[in-house]
């Protein structure tokens, strides 16, 4: 505030006051809109603590450039203090409706869990567990223990331990397997993964020494032959993710590697990045590498991620020998990169179904909506598109389109899925980019969001992973 303002300052006492008139100057107190009966009422159910910090906000907004220029009405204070409330009470981990085509998507959360997996985490979270206790001996457990069995079961592995992602499994055994030593890799598997995970920067955080192999679209096996020296300590596989390489390429497979490495006393360590504990061609997929075939042909420790293709929970899952399994267990840092128990309890469950191999699509919410048929979703598109054109609102023609979905995560990154979409156009054919963004714009605050995409001046709604509970959701928002 000004005080005492000259002639020539630039602002006059009379403008001051006039514009100190514009504001509210008998907003009441904290402690009397506490007293308020609908106020009380609301700290009994929230805390006071809560509330206070939003009142303070609210009366913080009414003394602001913004606010009106009457003191407001107590009906319209609590009105807008119980707006804050539900602002400040709302999490920011919210369902979406995912209407991209990417089936596992990573911004949105990758794999989505049936309702008994989530019930096996909501009981892990509810309840005590034995989580590291073994109830036949009284003793510290393991709480690999808890997966162990079935992993090894459906992997055909000798022992198997988990981390929290698959990126993390891919340190941990560098560092435990190949620290101050040579790590041999074919040039054409120096993968990039999203969030600037990049092979050669893990391998000097594992402290290896990375020896790669090989041109970009070409590796032999006499490749890996020469690159082998006394310290040598690992053959590394990488999965290609999110790319392919076409043409004229050459690479060699698990069959040549695997007995090379044993041949020269190594690891040979695959990492399939995605994974698929069964054959996707049963489904009318295209058959993704199993870590079944990988040990069969010779690997020493495999790994893949539990929320990808598994469609699990977030994990990183290695399997293997004992031998080697048990090096990277000892390490300290298989600590710091272990999982939780709902975690475990969710993988756990996740594991259970595909262990009875028992109504697979109907119990995994990615493999059914990977496999879902482009006729099924017409259908829905067709169901939809009117909600979908509410939301948008006047100025959009809808209109249902065949399209292609694609899995997503790095999972086969050529292959595309046929299915159908909702397309809204607009009917204004000037700027359309500002109306489309601003359209896209109101279906993300949507309750629930909306989250599609822009291609060709058009929105695009593919309803491949518009599920029955997300499409009731999405009929209860419009009438509501």
């Amino acid at each position: 505030m000004i005080r005492n303002a000259l002639p020539g300052s630039g602002e006059s006492s009379n403008s001051l006051a006039s514009s100190n008139a514009t504001k509210p100057t008998h907003l009441p107190s904290v402690d009397a809109i506490l007293n308020w009966p609908a106020v009380s009422g609301l700290c009994e159910a929230h805390g006071r603590t809560l509330v206070k910090r939003c009142i303070q906000s609210t009366l913080a907004q009414y003394r602001g450039p913004q606010g009106p220029s009457e003191a407001p009405s107590q009906e319209a204070i609590t009105s807008r203090v119980r707006v804050a409330l539900e602002s400040q009470i709302a999490p920011s981990l919210f369902p979406v409706i995912n209407l991209t085509g990417t089936v596992i998507h990573t911004n949105l959360g990758r794999s989505i869990m049936g309702p008994e997996v989530v019930d096996a985490v909501a009981s892990s979270m509810g309840h005590f567990n034995a989580l590291e206790f073994n109830l036949e001996t009284g003793e510290r457990g393991d709480r690999d223990s808890i997966v162990e069995a079935l992993l090894c079961r459906l992997t055909r592995a000798e022992a198997a331990t988990v981390v929290n992602n698959c990126a993390a499994a891919v340190l941990l055994s560098l560092v435990a397997l190949g620290a101050r030593k040579e790590v041999i890799i074919s040039r054409g598997e120096q993968i990039e993964i999203g969030g600037s995970f990049r092979m050669p920067d893990i391998m000097r955080a594992a402290n290896c020494k990375l020896i790669e192999v090989g041109t970009t679209n070409r590796t032999h096996l006499r490749d890996y032959e020469q690159a082998i020296s006394e310290r040598s300590g690992l053959i590394v596989k990488a999965h290609r993710s999110n790319y392919a390489v076409t043409g004229f390429t050459a690479e060699v497979t698990d069959a040549d590697l695997g007995p090379l490495a044993k041949a020269n006393n190594l690891v040979y360590m695959v990492d399939l990045g995605s994974g698929a504990l069964v054959d996707m061609s049963r489904f009318g997929l295209p058959r993704e590498p199993l870590p079944s075939d990988s040990l069969r042909a010779g690997a020493e420790l495999v790994m893949f991620s539990g929320d990808k293709l598994l469609g699990g929970p977030q994990a990183g899952i290695l399997v293997g020998s004992k031998a080697v399994i048990a090096r990277i267990k000892k390490h300290p840092l298989k600590r710091v990169l272990r999982i939780s128990k709902m975690v475990m309890a969710a993988l756990e469950a996740t594991l259970r179904i595909y262990d009875s191999d028992h109504l697979l699509q109907e119990r995994l919410p990615v493999l059914r909506m990977l496999t879902r048929s482009a006729d099924e979703i017409h259908q829905v598109a067709v169901r939809v598109a009117p909600m979908l054109a509410a939301i948008a609102g006047d100025g959009f023609q809808a209109e249902v389109v065949s399209c292609k979905s694609q899995i997503g995560s790095g999972a086969l990154p050529e292959e595309t899925l046929d299915s159908a979409a909702v397309c809204l156009r607009p009917l204004d054919a000037t700027k359309p980019g500002s109306r489309l963004q601003k359209a896209l714009a109101r279906f993300r605050s949507h309750n629930p969001p909306v989250i599609g995409r822009i291609r060709d001046d058009t929105l695009v709604f593919d309803c491949r992973c518009l599920l029955q509970e997300d499409e009731r959701l999405l009929r209860e928002s419009i009438r509501a």
